[in-house]
């Protein structure tokens, strides 16, 4: 078993962030933006759903750890630390998981706005 840490890779992410584009790809990833970051996530989150769907544990592993790298690098492009996403986690855990999420659907349904054209879920 590994000893490397998420707070591992969430450091070698800043570190990578600090080189040259030409060296890191973690700095070119940033370079190009939050959207491309989160465009780049949405990416590797469609890989993972489709590896677990294949049932290939190898295939699912290695497309879990390119989904938290990018995630990592996502947060680092909007300047929030691992720790914050971990503060939130903790947060949750004062409740049941059923309660926390009907809370978190409840202000998503305040949030949420239907688009122009677009028909409401009755």
């Amino acid at each position: 078993m590994t000893t490397f840490t998420l707070h591992d890779l969430e450091q070698r992410v800043a570190e990578r962030a600090q080189a040259s584009a030409d060296v890191s790809y973690t700095r070119a990833l940033l370079d190009r933006g939050v959207a491309q970051c989160a465009k780049k996530f949405g990416e590797e989150a469609i890989e993972t759903v489709l590896a677990a769907l294949e049932e290939d544990r190898g295939r699912l592993t290695a497309e879990a750890a390119d989904l938290i790298y990018h995630l990592l690098v996502l947060l680092k492009a909007r300047g929030i630390a691992l720790a914050d996403v971990e503060a939130v986690l903790a947060e949750r855990t004062r409740q049941s998981g059923l309660a926390e999420k009907a809370a978190r659907g409840t202000r998503r349904e305040v949030k949420s706005k239907t688009r122009p054209g677009q028909a409401k879920d009755k």
